[in-house]
């Protein structure tokens, strides 16, 4: 064919052709933000209003202590975010192993056209056609390969990268057990206050009913001056007074359930029962040395124990920078086939090395250096500043168990004392020997003192729960996959009351005791 035909061919493909690639160019730069449509939003609303309103295992009966516990482990969304992020980083783990190994890629194409791929010989020295066109492949052609290739260099640092995510799997399970700790705190502290508000709401309820009708008495009085001013509105202060404080009480213990509700996942508005204990059922009593438990919450904490990995990450950081100082070592083998008859062989096998060295990584290798040296600075600084703020937190969490313990005891000496006065008062008023404003404020101390034990006997809970996590004690059992809640809380149970801790001296007493002191 002449050459001129040739290039008016070219020619017309290009013009063919260039308009296609230039509309597919301009399509790209036509994408504008869109918003989401109004159904994808409330379908997804849908989802997670279902998923949030869903209970695996519903409540069968009252919820005790350690159900509560077991329930806020196993279904509270935090705790799922954890455990969420711990097989993540199990997966990322699988992932880095799965990179120590070769390559082994296998290829298939197909090659077509619509003619001869040919070719002509031409003279050097005169310019003419030294042979008659000719080719040397089929119009249409379709080849295969596998090849097997591995890289000396990306295998050392693929192993470096999989035992930092080993790393990682335990960096996770640390922040998955200092959540679990943190829950088991605030589920006792909710369980007994909502102890408390299943005592003494029906008695508020009650105490708000009688306070009302003694003020519409007293109002009565001073509208209809059956006595001088001055008393009845005084008696109304004073009963009034009684009311806020019987309102505000209820207030704060009317929420208890509904908190309580929510750590353990159940759906706002659960109907549900709790166990109601007895007053005198076992409190903790803790004497431990303050040096070993200084020792084992430097040892345990969690929050110390992941900056510990932080630091063998970093360390095997600085192995990767060595590695990256050595050329790379590449070796491959592999075996083709091509359709083409024209090749004298269409099977073939290759293979090969190359070694190669990029000269800019000197230069890079300091500054990477000092980037990790300082990283490692930090992060030994952090960690003294967590050790200074953990056995901060081990005294403070002593004293605080050793006061709340005195407290306890006060609020218990408190509450038999108001018993008795109410009683004496009860006999006085059925006597006509004390009026009514006297019995309902009675009447209110003792529910207020019914509400200061219960919410000492929290307190006393919660500082013994704070104490054990100061120290580095673990919450829930190692070994609770796969438990039902009524096995998980049987397993919570047997952990805390036979003392399943790593310190000695920690012990489940019945009361009265003598209140230990902190050493």
């Amino acid at each position: 064919m002449p050459r001129g035909a040739l290039d008016m061919m070219r020619c017309t493909t290009i013009r063919a052709v260039l308009p296609s690639v230039l509309l597919l160019s301009l399509s790209g730069c036509l994408i504008k933000p869109r918003p989401m449509d109004t159904g994808e939003i409330q379908a997804r609303a849908v989802k997670d209003f279902l998923a949030l309103s869903a209970v695996e295992e519903p409540v069968m009966g009252p919820i005790g202590l350690y159900e509560a516990m077991a329930r806020a482990v196993k279904y509270n969304l935090d705790a799922k975010v954890k455990a969420i992020q711990v097989q993540l980083a199990h997966q990322q783990l699988n992932v880095a192993h799965y990179s120590l190994l070769p390559q082994v890629a296998a290829n298939a194409g197909f090659d077509g056209r619509n003619n001869f791929a040919g070719g002509v010989g031409q003279s050097i020295l005169t310019g003419r056609p030294a042979v008659e066109p000719f080719t040397s492949s089929e119009k249409n052609v379709m080849s295969g390969n596998l090849a097997l290739s591995w890289d000396v260099l990306d295998f050392g640092l693929s192993l470096v990268r999989a035992l930092q995510a080993a790393d990682n799997v335990m960096i996770a399970e640390e922040e998955k057990r200092r959540i679990a700790v943190r829950l088991v705190q605030d589920v006792r502290s909710a369980y007994w206050r909502a102890v408390s508000a299943e005592r003494v709401l029906p008695r508020i309820r009650f105490l708000d009913e009688s306070v009302t009708k003694a003020l519409e008495h007293t109002q009565k009085i001073v509208d209809q001056k059956l006595q001088a001013p001055l008393t009845p509105l005084n008696y109304q202060r004073d009963l009034l007074n009684i009311q806020r404080e019987v309102r505000r009480l209820y207030r704060e213990l009317s929420i208890a359930k509904a908190q309580l509700a929510s750590m353990m996942g159940l759906p706002p508005g659960t109907s549900f029962e709790i166990v109601v204990p007895e007053r005198t059922t076992a409190v903790p009593i803790v004497n431990l040395d303050s040096q070993k438990m200084e020792e084992q919450a430097l040892l345990l904490r969690p929050e110390l124990r992941a900056i510990d990995y932080r630091k063998r990450i970093n360390a095997k950081e600085a192995k990767a920078v060595f590695l990256e100082l050595f050329p790379s070592l590449k070796v491959s083998f592999g075996g083709y086939y091509n359709s083409n008859s024209f090749l004298l062989h269409q099977n073939w096998l290759t293979y090969a090395a190359q070694a190669s060295y990029n000269l800019l990584s000197v230069f890079r290798t300091p500054a990477k250096l000092k980037a990790i040296e300082a990283n490692g600075h930090m992060l030994d600084v952090q960690s003294l500043a967590l050790s200074l703020s953990v056995l901060t937190e081990v005294y403070v969490g002593a004293t605080q168990f050793v006061l709340a313990k005195q407290e306890y005891q006060d609020a218990k000496n408190y509450h038999q004392t108001q018993a008795a006065i109410l009683e004496q008062t009860q006999n006085l008023w059925m006597t006509q020997r004390a009026n009514d404003l006297t019995l309902i404020r009675e009447r209110a101390n003792d529910v207020a003192a019914d509400v200061r034990l219960d919410t000492a006997r929290a307190g006393l809970e919660t500082a013994y729960a704070t104490l054990m996590a100061s120290v580095g004690e673990e919450a829930v059992p190692a070994s609770m996959d796969g438990q039902s809640v009524a096995q998980l809380a049987e397993s919570i149970r047997d952990y805390w009351e036979s003392g399943g801790f790593t310190m000695s001296g920690v012990e489940r007493r019945t009361e009265p005791h003598a209140i230990p002191v902190a050493h």
